[in-house]
């Protein structure tokens, strides 16, 4: 996906209250920008780092400026915004560009299921077995070519795969779609250290027959795209 707008460079000079920051642009003009990441952000967030914002003229938005990526002082690229992953899933189940999940016809996204929860896409199609598919949005990396997640506890991680667990023994498939908005990455691995539940939750869920999908993502100035598929490590393998 492409941005619509032209991004612009700058420094991070602060990320405050989840949802704000400030960056230092080139011109030296410090500017408040919107940061559509509400989580731990952990090593993405220093001060210092040189970060792209996509600018805006939108009466609608409080704030002109949407911090949009990383770029890391070793080439590799971060995207920051959460909500870009769903995105780029759905395009790529519409286009068939993800083998697994190619067979399916109809893409339902945001259907309830569980408890009081909703699975970010339905995939359903004749003699075939509904596909509850759950995405997140991979960012952290603390050693080269590993990318892990998550990033801090999450109680709702957990949740969402002790569902996925009831789905695959009722029979249906169940995906856990880890999608890497950090380049240079060759594998995907659970932070066990960072949240041991979620770790216990994943390998219940593995168990279970839950089916895990790790896709890299290509990432610059321009946009960012669904590229190709990882290797995911269980935790401790």
């Amino acid at each position: 996906m492409r941005f619509q707008t032209p991004l612009i460079p700058g420094t991070l000079i602060r990320r405050y209250m989840r949802f704000l920051s400030e960056v230092e642009l080139e011109t030296g003009d410090v500017v408040r920008a919107h940061c559509p990441n509400p989580g731990s952000m952990l090593g993405m967030k220093d001060a210092g780092l040189r970060v792209w914002l996509e600018p805006n003229d939108d009466p609608k938005k409080k704030l002109n400026y949407g911090w949009r990526l990383i770029e890391y002082p070793d080439g590799t690229w971060a995207g920051i915004d959460t909500s870009l992953p769903n995105k780029l899933v759905k395009t790529a189940l519409a286009d068939k560009a993800i083998p697994e999940l190619a067979a399916y016809p109809s893409i339902k996204p945001e259907q309830k299921y569980g408890q009081n929860s909703r699975v970010d896409f339905l995939l359903q199609g004749p003699d075939l077995p509904d596909a509850y598919v759950e995405v997140k949005s991979v960012t952290l990396s603390r050693k080269t070519g590993l990318a892990e997640f998550p990033d801090s506890v999450t109680d709702r991680g957990a949740k969402h795969l002790a569902e996925l667990a009831q789905v695959a023994a009722a029979g249906h498939r169940a995906i856990l779609f880890y999608v890497v908005q950090r380049t240079g990455c060759t594998h995907v691995q659970v932070a066990s250290d960072i949240d041991p539940a979620y770790a216990s939750a994943y390998a219940a869920a593995r168990q279970a027959g839950v089916e895990v999908i790790a896709y890299a993502t290509q990432i610059d100035q321009f946009g960012v795209s669904l590229t190709h598929p990882l290797e995911h490590l269980d935790p401790l393998a």
